[in-house]
């Protein structure tokens, strides 16, 4: 096997350890059959989990995890869009899909996170990103993650233009009329998200146990060069572990136990921040089953540099936690109590974000006939 070697595939991402697949997964890649035309379908790195990626409890964040998901998955894209003679670019993130945390990780685990293209629209590409988690004193491996994420290329030049994609080979014409779908699906639901770019997170005095109020948090970053891309613009993996923080103290402080992300809902980025902005994330409840939590983040941008732009909507998400005791094992999540129409109005959303969720996890798991 060759030894592994340092990936710099652009000016702006971060440097990776990049090692070959295995031989099984280097076949199932193939098997998919979905290569550029002279770059590398699939990529995975791999790097060893420290205790500052993990909570008091050991559980590696997820914040951390979805921070290495986007690394693999900008790096794979940011090579395609540059695989042909043309002006050079960066792919930046648009949106993540729902990614579901399959099983904790560990600190002292190696994370592998492999990543493929799937599917180039004109002006897009969809990235496949599979985590595994191993045990390196029994070689046990798990997997822990699968996530969708889409990238737009904009150019070196001129970072408001957005280039085209080379188009990849399918070896059949479901592939690419199946992609095509994904790609219209989350297009819309993109489109549909925009109406809540008006909404803000209101501090409230004296606020009771449970209720919205009580467990809303923020936090505010300054972003500096080490958190952008050589735009200058913020990498879609930080934000998202920031987003990941924020959700899990609002979680913490609304069952005061030990806590960890269960599910991402899709990720939108409506608009790109720029460094030297001031953001504020900030994460409110919105719902409770018996056994879970739903979190909404919304990321803010205020250019305080900039006086010609005002404060803008950059990010929002659903992000999903459960609650766990000393052992690992779930407990009870203390009942949200919504206060105001809205807050009821959101409660009701989310209940039905939950049944629906539920119901496909059923559907999924009935024996096929």
């Amino acid at each position: 096997m060759a030894p592994p070697r340092l990936i710099h595939s652009a000016p702006g991402l971060p440097d990776t350890c990049a090692l070959p697949l295995p031989p099984a997964v280097a076949a199932a890649a193939a098997s998919m059959s979905v290569p550029a035309s002279e770059t590398p379908s699939a990529i995975q790195i791999c790097r060893i989990m420290r205790p500052d990626d993990a909570n008091v409890a050991g559980n590696v964040h997820g914040g951390t995890i979805l921070k290495m998901i986007e690394e693999a998955g900008a790096i794979i894209s940011t090579r395609h869009c540059n695989s042909q003679n043309g002006e050079r670019c960066v792919a930046a993130l648009a949106r993540v899909e729902r990614t579901d945390f399959l099983s904790p990780m560990c600190i002292g685990e190696v994370a592998h996170v492999s990543a493929e293209i799937t599917y180039t629209s004109k002006h897009s590409v969809e990235v496949q990103v599979n985590v595994m988690s191993e045990n390196i004193l029994t070689g046990t491996k798990k997997l822990t993650n699968k996530a969708t994420l889409w990238y737009v290329p904009l150019s070196l030049k001129n970072v408001d233009k957005v280039l085209e994609v080379p188009p990849v080979v399918y070896s059949r014409q479901e592939q690419e009329e199946e992609g095509r779908k994904r790609y219209e699906a989350q297009k819309l639901e993109r489109m549909e998200t925009k109406w809540r770019n008006g909404d803000i997170v209101q501090p409230v005095m004296n606020p009771e146990p449970n209720t919205v109020s009580y467990s809303q948090s923020s936090l505010i970053h300054l972003v500096g060069p080490s958190d952008c891309t050589l735009h200058g613009f913020v990498h879609g993996g930080v934000t998202m572990k920031l987003m990941d923080e924020v959700a899990g103290i609002v979680a913490a402080r609304h069952c005061k136990t030990n806590i960890v992300t269960a599910s991402v809902d899709a990720i939108n980025f409506h608009d790109k921040i720029r460094k030297g902005c001031v953001i504020t994330i900030s994460g409110r409840m919105t719902f409770t089953s018996n056994k879970s939590m739903e979190i909404e983040v919304l990321v803010d941008a205020d250019p305080v540099v900039d006086n010609s732009q005002k404060r803008y909507r950059a990010a929002s998400a659903f992000f999903t936690y459960v609650s766990l005791s000393q052992e690992g094992k779930p407990l009870p999540v203390p009942q949200l109590v919504p206060e105001t129409e809205d807050e009821k109005k959101r409660f009701e959303e989310g209940k039905g974000r939950y049944l629906q969720m539920k119901a496909k996890r059923q559907g999924q798991a009935e024996p096929q006939a």
